[in-house]
C-alpha cells in the first residue's frame, strides 16, 4: 500500500483507503483472490475486444463453473453453499472486470438457478442444478415484457390448461443469456395468479432471437423469448412459486450481487484514472498533482469507500438472516447510481484518450447506464426506500415491492 505523502506513486486500490480487507474473513479473502485472479489471466486481456465485437465467450461458463462461482450462494446439488459476502466479492470482482459477465454469472445464479432451487420440485432441481452449476448448462430468467417492465403484475404472457399440460403464449425481452439457455424460467399469468415455468430449449414453439445494435453490456447475450402455442407437461410447472412474490424474490437475489458489482465497476474506473494521472504529463508535471484532479480523486474514493462498506454491511445482514427487502433497494440505488458518477467522472479525468477502450471507464459506464435500469429502476427503488421511511405507498409503488 502507498504512504500518504511524497512517494509520487499512486495507490493501487482505492478501497486501501479504508482498509477495506480487514473487514473480510481469511476464506472470504481467499475466494476474492482467486477470482481477481482467474480474470486477470483469462479475461481482462480480452475485454476490450469482447466489447468492440459484442461477443460473449460461452467457452467461460464451464470455467466459472469449475471455480464455483455459478449458483455459488446456494446448498447442495453441485453448489459451492459459500456465504452472502463471498458471493458479494465475486460479482465485484466481475463487474470490476465487466458488468456483462457478472450479469452472466448473476442470472445464472441468482435467476435461474435460485427459482429452481427455491420454488422448483426435487426432480427439477436433480435435473437442472448440477448442470447449471458447472457450466455445461445455461439458464436465463424470462419476466420482463415489450409493453411490462417496471409493472410486472401486467404481464401479457398466458399459460392455460389443457388437459394436465399448459399452453403458454406470450414474448419476453431484455433477458440475459436467452439466446444461449439450456433453460428459461419463464414467467407466465394463469388463473391462479402469476406462476413460473422451465421451458428447455427446443421446445416446440419457443424461439428466441438476439437483441443487437447495443451500446452497453456489450460483451453479453441479450435476447427476446418468443412463446407461440408452447405445450409443457404439469411437472413443468415450479410446484413453490404462486403470485409475483416468486419471480420478486429471484430479482432481489440478483439485486444483492449488483450492489456489490457496482462497486468493482467503481473500483476499475478509479484505478485506471489513477493509474493515468500518475503518467499523464501536463504543465511539466503529472495530472495527480493538481488539486482539482485530486478533489476528484478524494470525491469519488470516498463515494466508492462507502458503497464498499454499505455492500459488506447489508451481505453481514444477508448471513444473518436479517436483510430486508428494502435495504436491498437502498444498496442497489446507492451503488449504481454512485459507481456511474465514479465511471463518468473518471472519464473526464482520461480526456480525450477516455472515450477509447483501451481505458476502462467509458466502458464501465456505458455498461452501469443498463445496470442502473435493471433489476429495477433507480425509480422504482426510490419509492420502495420511501415508502419504508413514510408507511405511505406512492403512486403504483405498492405493485412493484420486492418481496422476500
Amino acid at each position: 500500500m502507498s504512504t500518504p505523502h511524497g512517494t509520487g506513486t499512486a495507490m493501487s486500490d482505492p478501497l486501501d483507503l479504508i482498509d477495506f480487507a480487514t473487514l473480510l474473513t481469511e476464506e472470504e479473502r481467499e475466494i476474492q483472490a482467486t477470482v481477481a485472479r482467474f480474470l486477470a489471466d483469462r479475461v481482462r486481456p480480452h475485454l476490450p475486444e469482447w466489447f468492440d465485437n459484442a461477443h460473449f465467450a460461452r467457452e467461460l461458463a464451464p470455467e466459472l463453473g469449475a471455480l464455483g462461482l455459478l449458483g455459488m450462494h446456494l446448498e447442495g446439488y453441485g453448489c459451492a453453499g459459500t456465504n452472502a459476502v463471498s458471493y458479494g466479492l465475486a460479482c465485484l470482482e466481475l463487474e470490476a472486470a465487466d458488468s456483462g459477465l457478472r450479469s452472466f454469472v448473476s442470472v445464472q445464479g441468482s435467476l435461474s438457478m435460485y427459482s429452481i432451487h427455491r420454488w422448483g420440485s426435487e426432480k427439477q432441481k436433480q435435473e437442472w442444478l448440477p448442470g447449471l452449476a458447472a457450466g455445461t448448462a445455461i439458464g436465463c430468467f424470462g419476466l420482463t415484457e415489450p409493453d411490462f417492465g417496471s409493472n410486472p403484475a401486467g404481464m401479457r404472457t398466458r399459460a392455460v390448461r389443457d388437459g394436465s399440460d399448459w399452453i403458454l403464449d406470450g414474448t419476453k425481452t431484455w433477458i440475459t443469456n436467452g439466446g444461449i439457455a439450456d433453460v428459461a424460467t419463464v414467467w407466465a399469468n394463469t388463473e391462479d395468479g402469476v406462476r413460473g415455468f422451465l421451458v428447455p430449449r427446443g421446445t416446440p414453439g419457443f424461439t428466441t432471437r438476439d437483441i443487437g445494435r447495443k451500446l452497453s453490456l456489450r460483451a453479453s447475450v441479450t435476447s427476446e423469448l418468443h412463446l407461440d402455442g408452447v405445450r409443457l407437461p404439469a411437472e413443468a410447472r415450479l410446484p413453490g412459486a404462486k403470485g409475483l412474490r416468486g419471480p420478486l424474490s429471484c430479482l432481489n437475489e440478483a439485486r444483492f450481487g449488483i450492489l456489490f458489482g457496482a462497486v468493482g465497476a467503481g473500483r476499475d474506473s478509479l484505478q485506471a484514472a489513477l493509474r493515468y494521472a500518475d503518467s499523464r504529463v501536463q504543465f511539466d508535471r503529472p495530472i495527480s498533482g493538481f488539486q482539482l484532479t485530486q478533489r476528484k480523486f478524494a470525491d469519488m474514493a470516498l463515494a466508492l469507500g462507502n458503497s464498499a462498506l454499505l455492500a459488506v454491511h447489508l451481505g453481514r445482514l444477508k448471513d444473518g438472516g436479517r436483510l430486508r427487502p428494502e435495504q436491498v433497494s437502498v444498496g442497489k440505488l446507492n451503488n449504481v447510481r454512485e459507481a456511474l458518477a465514479i465511471a463518468r467522472e473518471c472519464r473526464t479525468v482520461l480526456g480525450a484518450n477516455g472515450i477509447s477502450l483501451e481505458h476502462s471507464p467509458i466502458r464501465h459506464a456505458n455498461n452501469l447506464e443498463s445496470v442502473l435500469t435493471y433489476e429495477g429502476t433507480s425509480e422504482i427503488h426510490t419509492l420502495v426506500v420511501g415508502q419504508a421511511l413514510t408507511g405511505r405507498a406512492a403512486r403504483d409503488a405498492a405493485d412493484v415491492r420486492p418481496t422476500s
